[in-house]
């Protein structure tokens, strides 16, 4: 199957190859293409604190005065949830009620004001076994320009679910300028982020996106990924410990911008604010090299 690129598309040249051997993916549409804002998308093993890093970082952009939207990308629409204090409607459930005329809704039905006016949409997915979290994406971001919703924004961060296994889930990497990966410091998250690294890699040969680097989350070390980071050309962009007042912001609906201070709370706060300066500033691409599955065992020290 020939995939065609935004920028072919526009100039009308010869398809260059898909993202990867195998690819059935669909090249993003150029009139869906998000201009003027800074675009990363945040991937990571399921479970390893995603939407918990992309709300803290949201805020922390927010605070250096930027105009943030958060995009969550999975089912769960459960990303933006500490930012609103609330589980806000899908756009795909939004979409249902009006027989999918998107030209009926209005910008309050699917985007909601956050702490410190993050904006904040939850795209949803469609039911199990039936659609792709492309078509999520796509829809999405189509309604954000159709409401001209972009056009004031200089940060947008996509939430996505889990680690790369299907190329609808790998749809915000076509509008991403970075691509960052939370993981901890075991054997699980390494070999999950491993597997971004390559949908990274293979996005990259049409796309814009490139790999910004790793935020090492609920890990009191750095060594496992150390090693990784050593073997691949990955970087660690920063390192957020196993807090217990990280785990308490979440379950009292807060960033952490907004928890009861302490010497803790503090420097975590400061490494977020640091985190968003370089993102801001501009992290370098890098050509960073995944390793085989075999690799990473024997890398990783396993028999």
């Amino acid at each position: 199957m020939t995939v065609i690129t935004r920028h072919e598309t526009m100039r009308g040249a010869i398809p260059r190859r898909p993202d990867g051997e195998g690819s059935v993916q669909v090249a993003l549409d150029p009139a869906l293409q998000i201009e003027g804002a800074k675009v990363f998308a945040v991937y990571g093993k399921g479970g390893i604190g995603k939407s918990t890093t992309s709300s803290n970082l949201s805020a922390a952009f927010s605070h250096l005065g930027k105009r943030v939207l958060q995009i969550g990308c999975d089912p769960k629409h459960d990303s933006t949830f500490t930012l609103t204090k609330k589980l806000i409607p899908t756009v795909i459930d939004i979409l249902e009620t009006v027989n999918f005329h998107s030209e009926e809704l209005r910008p309050e039905d699917f985007i909601f004001e956050g702490y410190n006016g993050v904006m904040c949409v939850e795209a949803g997915g469609p039911p199990a076994g039936t659609g792709c979290g492309g078509y999520v994406v796509g829809q999405t971001v189509k309604l954000l320009k159709e409401h001209h919703l972009l056009e004031e924004t200089d940060v947008v961060i996509f939430d996505v679910l889990g680690d790369v296994v299907c190329g609808g889930f790998a749809a915000p990497l076509q509008h991403a300028e970075r691509a960052v990966i939370v993981a901890a410091n075991d054997f699980d998250s390494i070999f999950a982020m491993n597997r971004i690294v390559q949908a990274i890699a293979a996005k990259s040969k049409n796309y814009d996106v490139r790999l910004g680097g790793v935020i090492v989350n609920r890990s009191a070390g750095t060594d496992q990924i150390d090693k990784f980071n050593a073997a691949t050309g990955l970087k660690s962009l920063a390192h957020f410990p196993d807090l217990d007042v990280i785990r308490r912001s979440r379950l009292k609906k807060s960033t952490l911008f907004e928890m009861e201070e302490s010497p803790a709370l503090l420097a975590v706060q400061e490494s977020y604010m640091r985190l968003a300066e370089s993102l801001w500033a501009g992290t370098e691409a890098l050509p960073t090299v995944p390793m085989r599955d075999r690799d990473i065992f024997d890398l990783l020290g396993f028999d």
